[in-house]
């Protein structure tokens, strides 16, 4: 019971800052996307993606979380675009607060129409903190297995739009990508399913745009 209100407290002191956050976004004009999945999922290879894509036409950031380096920011920051990147240490998720002392950096450099906060590798944890995002994304890739809504299914339900990524491999596992769907439909029937490949661009098209719809 102890740890149950001890958890409660940090959620709702972290709720009050997302809050904070949110207004602080909305105001600038920020749409603010927020990536979450599990390790080696290909998030960083979206982010690129979605910068080749979309740096162009409209003025783009990224807030990158990891437990340690910043080898995730190097490759970002390669594209010419604001980064920061955010070391956790043992915590295996970004949390409003966190984000709160990271933003103005950001605004320093710049205008900014589209926030992209990669999270913490982690199917778990990530899911239950509210940074002051517009939208959670959830991604998962066809080297995983095609139950993971059903383990995970927090970071299902909490998301507004699935990326089933990596599937040019497709032929080489055994995912199934209708289970997939079918799983992930079952926990939230409201999510918009995007088959992605960063390999040959599948899916990447679709992806951008529907963010587009939303600035």
């Amino acid at each position: 019971m102890h740890d149950v209100l001890i958890n409660t407290k940090i959620l709702v002191k972290n709720n009050e800052i997302a809050c904070h956050n949110r207004k602080l976004l909305k105001d600038k004009g920020i749409f603010a996307v927020n990536l979450m999945s599990s390790p080696g999922s290909g998030k960083t290879s979206i982010v690129e993606k979605t910068i080749v894509f979309l740096k162009d036409r409209i003025k783009i950031a990224v807030i990158v979380g990891d437990i340690q380096t910043d080898l995730d920011a190097q490759r970002i920051a390669r594209h010419g675009i604001p980064v920061k990147q955010i070391n956790t240490g043992r915590s295996c998720h970004l949390d409003a607060h966190m984000i709160q002392h990271t933003l103005p950096c950001l605004f320093e450099q710049g205008e900014i129409d589209l926030l992209i906060i990669e999270n913490v590798g982690n199917m778990a944890c990530p899911a239950e903190y509210d940074l002051g995002e517009d939208t959670k994304v959830a991604v998962m890739s066809v080297t995983e297995g095609d139950d993971k809504p059903l383990k995970y299914p927090a970071l299902f339900r909490a998301s507004l739009r699935l990326l089933i990524n990596k599937v040019d491999l497709l032929a080489y596992t055994d995912f199934n990508m209708e289970k997939a769907r079918q799983n992930a439909l079952a926990i939230n029937p409201e999510l918009t399913i995007i088959a992605t490949s960063c390999a040959d661009e599948t899916g990447i098209a679709k992806w951008v745009d529907s963010i587009l719809l939303e600035l």
